[in-house]
């Protein structure tokens, strides 16, 4: 008997004897390689990594994850909310700030009994309300404003309030203007970069910059409108207001009010009262309204010396109603 255990060995020759008159068939290689050797797409998983990097450890990580995708948004402001003055490639800039908002800022040409004197103003609608301290107009009979494009137009005084030193005036015949953001004095911060927009000395729309110095400052000013008329004729001296018990650019007279001011340390001199104090964003975060003028030996002004004061815009967004009906609220 055959034993076919290990298989037919007829079979096997002939299979064998086949194989060879046939050589084997090429080797052609695979349609798609094999998944082992597939190589990750290495920056999606280097910005991956970073990604749960930044959720672990903050912002900086954040800031890397942004330059490594593409993404450059701007950074808000210290008040965390982006205006829209500023375009978002200048937001942060001093240059970009200076740009979009100096076209809301105007230089205000007082007449009154004791001659002329120079102060700054700050669009705020379209048609030309203007706001700016009340010592800037205190009893001119004439108002001359000229704007950042050479323009100028005339204006009445719509209505002041000595207790918080601000006035709104409107400009005649005016439209289509560029008015101001107004932002959140609230939300301000000590060390907050800001930047200053006015007309010292009638030099029309100079910028400065600076930071925020110390916040709520008592600042104590005259309320008397004769007394605005006599320090409007000698604008080199500065207008005079009091803090901590001291005087400074003169006697501030008799009749005098108390209000909180932010302190910064951005050049102010004599005609920027009443100018713009500007966050980061393009926003105004205050109106200009004292500054420290210190006197040379001479008697000259020394000029700026950094210790400057702006009224909140939170208070002259609160006085606007009153304003806009001829007065100003009580103080």
């Amino acid at each position: 008997m055959t034993d076919y255990s290990q298989g037919d060995p007829r079979q096997s020759a002939s299979s064998t004897a086949s194989h060879a008159a046939y050589p084997p068939p090429p080797a052609y290689p695979p349609a798609y390689p094999p998944a082992a050797h597939r190589r990750p797409r290495r920056p999606v998983a280097l910005i991956a990594a970073v990604a749960v990097a930044a959720a672990l450890v903050g912002g900086g990580a954040s800031a890397l994850v942004q330059e490594l995708t593409g993404d450059r948004t701007a950074p808000a402001g210290g008040n965390g909310v982006t205006g829209t003055n500023v375009s978002r490639s200048s937001t942060g800039t001093v240059a970009g700030v200076a740009r979009a908002v100096s076209p809301s800022i105007v230089e205000i040409s007082a007449t009154t009994g004791s001659g002329k004197s120079t102060g700054s103003g700050v669009i705020i609608t379209a048609d030309g309300e203007i706001v700016t301290n009340n010592h800037v107009v205190a009893g001119a009979s004439e108002v001359t404003v000229r704007l950042s494009d050479g323009k100028t137009y005339t204006a009445e005084v719509v209505g002041t309030d000595p207790g918080k030193d601000l006035a709104l005036i409107k400009l005649r015949g005016a439209s289509g203007l560029k008015a101001a953001t107004l932002g959140d004095s609230g939300t301000v911060r000590v060390g907050d970069e800001v930047v200053a927009i006015g007309s010292p000395e009638g030099l029309t729309g100079t910028v400065t910059s600076g930071i925020v110095s110390a916040l709520d400052r008592d600042v104590t000013v005259s309320k008397e409108e004769d007394r605005g008329q006599r320090q409007q004729a000698d604008p080199g001296q500065g207008w005079p207001f009091e803090y901590g018990g001291q005087r400074f650019n003169g006697d501030t007279g008799d009749s005098r009010t108390t209000y909180k001011a932010i302190q910064t340390d951005a050049s102010l001199n004599p005609g920027n009262s009443g100018g713009a104090l500007i966050n980061m964003n393009g926003e105004i975060i205050g109106i200009n309204s004292a500054m420290y003028s210190p006197s040379s030996a001479t008697g000259s002004t020394a000029g700026s010396v950094g210790l400057g004061f702006a009224i909140p815009i939170d208070t002259v967004k609160a006085d606007l109603d009153a304003l806009r009906s001829g007065s100003g609220a009580a103080s």
